[in-house]
């Protein structure tokens, strides 16, 4: 679009001047038309909105749609996992405080707390300064050589090609700034994400990308190679996404570039689907070997895996199979269902794969009853935004949480919805290098990290509040919901608990100890078809 501005401003002041030559009085056009392209120009220049940026005048009609209808107010149609309505206000407060504005509400709680679903913290009536040298965690067990002290919250996974170079340059740099970790995304590893030179969460996925062989398979060599790098402090294996757990992901053919078809070892004109299943293991024994051969490639970096949580016996076969073997991954990354992503099919957007507290909760718990918990760190991902959504995680069990949605939105995102379109109006999920020039690295890198920041403030805040001083301290007995009009429970009542040990002495029954009994650690079905069909 600026190009059609300069080239419409060129055509407006040739068509003027050639009226002008038969009546001079044209030239009063000028009053008007040098100001709007004066105005075009300043817009083409300035940094702070990439709309502007990117359709010089008309850019404007946005945000003059806003003052009339503020769009930040009417932020998500749609209800997360428990059926409670996103408050009209998370994604305000991730721009304000992207943004350094004022992030405070005037007239009180906007929500309608007598609703189903609605949440909240119980307060303290002595409530306390929390200890802030807990905002890192230490992750690495035992066979780890390179622990990593992560921030308690990151940068979620999203890939180059998913968004654009300017995007990844200014998360990383809002990394680096801020000093917290950017996920790379199964993408692969770009050169973009190394530039800046911000700590990166290398994500391996089932195409193994970066890490690849010409027929698709692993390629350790590649991988050693590039594992070693300093800025890689942590290395995820990619399971499954709460968006499309069980499909492998997808990059539309119309934003491949030639850098992204060199950087992945795609083919050109075609969409980019990567394998549902790993081709590198196909047991849970064989990911633990698996996890074991790139923590041992990386020099002894912190490995783990992510997963969004689907049928309980295998999981369950994963945790035997650690108890088997006695390797253990540095941490888990718990996907929930509602997890955003760029391009995925409707059904597994919409009804595929577990909400991510009932996920998180469970994952908790199974490695609680098998002992192994204080071995592994829990990362939560899906819809993370504010500090009290961070709490609401610790308090079923995460030692971390990642965003990906709401390190969007400070970048500027706007839901456009054109991410698989590669239309992105903001720059941030296209490859058309005209609307990429619109993200400024330098604005949006500085937004990304003072709404780090400021989230992990509020979550400090909140903690406080609860009369905590460490996040370790947050049981699920402190969060409440709502669960009908008259019911009340916490979540300690709503998400089940296993004891420690439980599971080794087999005295966890039900559905659970169901699934327990199922679980196989040479294989990812199920041991009794019965058992199965209760467990699942």
């Amino acid at each position: 679009m600026r190009r059609v501005f300069l080239t419409l401003s060129g055509a407006t002041l040739a068509a003027i001047g050639v009226a002008a030559l038969f009546w001079p009085a044209a030239l009063w056009a000028l009053v008007v038309a040098l100001p709007l392209m004066a105005r075009g120009v300043a817009d083409m220049l300035q940094t702070r909105q990439a709309v502007r940026r990117n359709f010089p005048l008309i850019g404007h009609g946005r945000y003059l749609l806003e003052q009339i209808r503020p769009e930040i107010n009417q932020y998500f149609v749609e209800s997360n996992h428990d059926g409670r309505p996103f408050s009209r206000n998370d994604r305000s407060v991730v721009y304000q405080r992207a943004k350094g504005e004022l992030d405070t509400l005037p007239f009180g709680t906007q929500r309608d707390v007598y609703a189903v679903g609605y949440e909240w913290i119980n307060h303290s009536l002595a409530p306390v300064e929390p200890d802030h040298s807990c905002e890192r965690v230490l992750v690495g067990n035992r066979a780890c050589t390179q622990p990593y002290a992560a921030s308690i919250f990151n940068v979620s996974a999203m890939s180059y090609g998913s968004l654009s170079r300017n995007a990844v340059l200014a998360l990383n740099t809002g990394a680096r700034l801020g000093h917290f970790a950017h996920n790379t995304g199964e993408g692969g590893l770009s050169p973009h994400h190394l530039e800046p030179g911000g700590d990166l969460i290398w994500q391996i996925g089932t195409g193994y990308f970066s890490c690849r062989t010409p027929d698709g398979r692993f390629n350790p060599d590649a991988f050693a190679e590039r594992a070693v790098l300093p800025a890689v402090r942590m290395i995820e294996i990619k399971l499954s996404q709460g968006a499309k757990p069980g499909h492998g992901g997808i990059l539309p053919a119309a934003k491949l570039t030639p850098e992204i078809i060199r950087i992945r070892g795609v083919v050109a004109g075609q969409d980019v689907i990567s394998p549902p299943a790993h081709t590198a293991f196909t047991t849970p024994l064989g990911l633990l070997q698996f996890l074991q051969t790139l923590r041992e490639a990386s020099g002894g970096k912190p490995v783990g895996f992510k997963l969004c949580v689907g049928k309980r016996h295998e999981f369950f076969g994963i945790v035997k199979a650690m108890l088997e073997t006695g390797i253990v991954p540095d941490f888990i990354t718990v996907d929930g269902g509602e997890g955003g992503t760029g391009a995925a099919p409707l059904e597994f957007s919409d009804s595929v794969g577990t909400p991510l507290n009932e996920g998180l909760s469970f994952v908790h718990y199974a490695l609680i009853g098998a002992n192994l918990r204080d071995q592994v760190r829990l990362i939560a991902s899906g819809k993370v935004n504010t500090g009290f959504q961070i709490a609401t995680k610790v308090a079923l069990g995460a030692d971390m949480c990642n965003a990906a949605r709401a390190m969007m939105f400070a970048l500027g995102c706007i839901q456009a919805l054109r991410c698989n379109t590669n239309q992105c109006p903001t720059g941030i999920a296209t490859q058309d290098p005209e609307l990429v020039h619109g993200l400024h690295v330098g604005d949006k890198s500085v937004r990304v990290a003072r709404f780090h920041r400021e989230t992990v403030k509020s979550f400090f805040e909140v903690l406080g509040a609860a009369g905590l001083q460490d996040p370790t301290q947050l049981k699920p007995w402190y969060l409440m919901r709502r669960v009908s009009s008259g019911e009340v429970r916490s979540y300690k009542d709503i998400y089940p608990a296993i004891e420690p040990g439980a599971l080794l002495t087999s005295s966890v029954t039900g559905s659970l100890g169901d699934a327990w009994n199922a679980a196989r650690p040479d294989s990812f079905s199920a041991r009794k078809r019965n058992a199965v069909s209760r467990a699942a």
